[in-house]
């Protein structure tokens, strides 16, 4: 199957609200997560191989980005009945694994997913601090492969973000594993 690639940014665009679960059933909503210089809403589920090459480089940034202010969140919203390893408990255990220190939610009827227009995981959504798009483009420039020494353009973007309350303008998009959608007779 071959990759999908969301759009560039949309500059300006508001991030869409939210209320949510995390596999424990605490909830979270948008204003919850995020920080006084913005907030990363990222799409990601455990069994993507993209995610699995970066998840860790994923923690990395997210911690760095919660040091200045940005809030973070990431969202699974694949058919974990057809999607097993993106079940609820499976997320629990990816979250530890990887030390996430940001709400791993979850989009049980998939609504949120699309009111992001997310298309694929992963799927990064940057935002400044009055809710308004900045940043959808790529984690690194390494791709699909976790290369050490790649760009981090998320991580700069996003630092640029909470510094200016711009995003650069330059953007690549990111590429992933397709949003796994219900079957529309389930919609």
């Amino acid at each position: 199957m071959p990759a999908a690639i969301p759009p560039i940014c949309d500059f300006g665009w508001n991030a869409p609200g939210f209320d949510l679960a995390d596999p424990s059933g605490n909830r979270y909503t948008l204003l919850d997560v995020a920080g006084p210089k913005g907030v990363l809403v990222m799409f990601i589920c455990n069994h993507c191989p993209y995610v699995k090459s970066i998840a860790d480089r994923i923690s990395a940034a997210a911690k760095d980005l919660q040091g200045r202010g940005v809030g973070v969140a990431a969202i699974m919203a694949n058919d974990y009945a057809s999607y097993p390893d993106d079940a609820p408990e499976k997320m629990k255990t990816f979250a530890e694994a990887h030390d996430f220190t940001f709400p791993y939610l979850i989009d049980e009827d998939q609504s949120v997913a699309r009111a992001y227009a997310a298309v694929c995981t992963p799927d990064f959504f940057g935002f400044n601090d009055r809710l308004e798009l900045q940043y959808r483009g790529r984690f690194g420039a390494s791709g699909s492969n976790a290369v050490p020494d790649a760009r981090p353009e998320l991580l700069e973007a996003m630092r640029q973000v909470a510094s200016t309350g711009q995003g650069p303008r330059d953007q690549t998009a990111s590429i992933g594993c397709s949003i796994k959608w219900r079957n529309q007779r389930e919609a």
